[in-house]
């Protein structure tokens, strides 16, 4: 049996690895397109499929805030149209803990590329 935490983190899963790519947001400069809302978001890839999960408390300034997930998808030659955000917003949430808890479950259950070049904050 799962607790809520679990099912709350299948369910964003399925959103932030399934969501169609055509309506995945696609890298810009600016990404007024995304809300700015507390969130996870993933880096998706349309045939490696997840790149980067991560969390924000603003995803909206977090994206325009540069990210090092953008300069290993440059270096490793992805072409930028094949990169684009998916992200699942967030609302209530009273306790920042539970959003560490949720991608710290999305990361064990994926284990995407991107986020074992990054040393995980405690």
């Amino acid at each position: 049996m799962t607790n809520p935490i679990q099912e709350e983190a299948r369910q964003i899963l399925d959103s932030l690895a399934f969501t169609l790519f055509d309506r995945c947001h696609p890298l810009s400069h600016n990404f007024d397109t995304i809300p700015a809302k507390v969130g996870l978001y993933a880096f998706r890839h349309p045939i490696e499929g997840l790149l980067y999960v991560g969390k924000a408390k603003n995803l909206r300034d977090r994206l325009r805030g540069g990210h090092k997930a953008f300069l290993w998808g440059w270096l490793d030659g992805y072409d930028p149209d094949d990169v684009r955000i998916a992200f699942v917003t967030l609302n209530q949430w009273q306790k920042p803990r539970l959003l560490y808890e949720l991608e710290t479950l999305i990361l064990q259950a994926t284990n995407p590329p991107y986020n074992v070049k990054i040393p995980r904050e405690q």
